[in-house]
């Protein structure tokens, strides 16, 4: 049978449940275990969803594009006068299951097996299992993180390495698992509804509830989700809805379904509010998804040239507009009975015992500054940091309390629109340039090879810090920015930059590996996105037209 016969075959019989024909289809390979992930239910369940909400997706994306516009014409973010009345007014959350009251310490990746089990044992009380940012979406991995997870729900996950045959299996006290699904601007190509792509979002939520509501209810958790990218409470809206819809028609008490926002847009800061509003029912906390907000920063700003950030390692939490998004997130919580989560921790702890000193110490500054501020938790990407990070939570918590909420920041000034939209002072650097230049390079080529989450010199990047590496140097393009050495960023001064840090790439990892790899595909993607006259909304996006099924 032919690969079009398979999927062919596989259509006709995923097509239907018990009663009724679905417009569901999938293209692509067949992979190993999709059968039992998108059987009849699965798929007939997915059809509803898009039924009744992938018509609005496209219309969401367009008032992004449309509130783009204003801004780029001179009308900058700000809150918003016509929903006053819900920042005025007297409400809170409905509030949350006992597993998700203490977050002090969430380490994140993606949902590769291995990962999930080391991630599930790690001194954290929850793992983030990413099918976003740290995911490269194949179908396969797509596929093959649905069913790691339910095994890990299960509780009967195991792993042998190939290669040194090590197992892997779970410990007896796991963490809360919550699962991040893809945000609204990405598709997945493999499965359609009436012919078109459906929300990638929307496949990940679909597929981990109907396989795991009843097993994680059943040991007095539930299906909680972290929602990405948000720009806008008419967003949050629509996944209030979707949880709603999927809760009377599973017969699930209103609220069951637990998610956590990530605010890791600029327009998004202005709503916070608003979008703990539009899902009280649902919602128990925030989260300061700090890399993409600067990404979010430069992209939404950048048609200002008075806007313009320095090198990224000079952009750090403490600076003004950083500090004043992380303040305003506590206070919004607390304020509503939400939890504010802190931001990455992206280090990777070092061999050497000196330089994993200064690691750690770096680790302990950032989340000391997190904890003193109010935040609930904080986020590590590493099992190696979650000690050090426990242990500064639990200084600030104490053994009495779960979290934070008592802090409401009350007494702090009203913080202002101004201030979320200053720039921080800095140095834009030859150094910092090629720098970006060597991580950008080096994640996007991992990345159209199937790997989303990489160890680059030192840190774990995921999308969020390869996005910032690249429209930094788009920014400085556009707006004739000049190097600290004097030198007009241009694009052809990028160009030349490029092909000398390829070269330099190479002679880090050697001949074979780079032979081996996708470089070549890497740098002229990067190329064309960074010398592009429009900035390019996500390298995601052109990356996965390259990505092998």
């Amino acid at each position: 049978m032919t690969a079009e016969q398979l999927v062919a075959q596989y259509n006709k019989t995923t097509s239907t449940d018990d009663s009724a024909a679905t417009d569901i289809t999938f293209v692509g390979p067949v992979i190993e275990g999709q059968q039992d992930v998108f059987n009849s239910g699965a798929v007939a369940f997915l059809n509803s969803l898009c039924a009744t909400f992938a018509a609005e997706v496209p219309e969401l994306l367009m008032k992004r594009k449309q509130k783009q516009a204003r801004i780029d014409n001179g009308e900058l973010p700000d809150f918003l006068p016509e929903t006053r009345a819900i920042r005025d007014g007297n409400w809170t959350i409905r509030g949350m299951p006992e597993d998700l009251t203490d977050r002090r310490v969430e380490i994140t990746g993606p949902v590769d097996r291995k990962m999930i089990i080391n991630a599930l044992n790690a001194n954290a009380k929850v793992f983030m299992a990413d099918f976003e940012d740290s995911l490269a979406p194949s179908w396969q991995k797509v596929v093959e993180g649905q069913i790691n997870l339910r095994d890990a729900v299960n509780g009967d996950i195991s792993f042998t390495a190939p290669e040194t045959g090590k197992q892997y299996s779970l410990n007896p006290d796991p963490a809360v698992l919550i699962a991040r699904v893809r945000g609204l601007h990405l598709i997945e190509k493999h499965v359609l509804y009436k012919g078109s792509p459906i929300p990638g979002g929307l496949v990940d939520f679909a597929m981990y509830f109907y396989h795991n509501y009843r097993q994680l209810l059943a040991k007095n958790s539930g299906p909680y989700f972290y929602i990405p990218k948000l720009e806008s409470h008419v967003e949050a809206r629509w996944w209030a809805k979707v949880f709603a819809f999927v809760e009377e028609r599973f017969c699930l008490k209103p609220g069951t379904i637990k998610c956590t926002c990530l605010i890791e847009t600029l327009p998004a800061v202005f709503e916070m509010e608003e979008i703990l509003y539009e899902l009280r029912s649902n919602i128990v906390a925030l989260n300061c998804g700090r890399w993409d907000y600067i990404f979010s920063y430069i992209k939404t700003l950048k048609n200002y040239p008075d806007r313009v950030l320095p090198d990224r390692q000079a952009v750090t939490m403490d600076t003004k507009f950083l500090s004043a998004y992380s303040r305003l997130l506590i206070k919004t919580c607390h304020k509503r009975g939400a939890l504010a989560m802190g931001g990455m921790a992206a280090f990777i702890p070092a061999k050497d015992e000196e330089t994993n000193a200064k690691v750690l110490q770096k680790v302990r500054g950032d989340k000391e500054l997190e904890a003193r501020n109010g935040h609930d938790g904080t986020w590590v990407a590493h099992p190696g940091l979650a000690d050090t990070a426990m242990q500064i939570f639990n200084d600030y918590i104490g053994g009495d309390k779960t979290n934070q909420l008592h802090i409401t920041r009350d007494v702090d000034a009203p913080i202002l629109a101004s201030e979320l939209l200053e720039t921080c002072a800095g140095e834009r650097t030859e150094e910092g340039m090629r720098l970006n230049i060597r991580i950008a390079l080096q994640y996007i080529e991992a990345w159209i090879q199937g790997n989303g989450c990489v160890p680059i010199y030192g840190l774990m990047e995921d999308a969020a810090t390869a996005e910032i590496s690249r429209t930094s140097i788009w920014q400085w393009i556009k707006h004739q920015k000049t190097l600290s050495n004097g030198k007009l960023v241009t694009k052809d001064l990028f160009k030349d930059m490029l092909k000398q840090e390829t070269a330099n790439v190479k002679k880090e990892l050697g001949s074979e590996r780079f032979n081996a790899g996708q470089f070549t595909q890497a740098a002229a993607l990067f190329e064309q996105i960074t010398t592009s006259d429009e900035l390019v909304d996500f390298l995601t996006l052109p990356g996965y037209e390259l990505l092998t099924a």
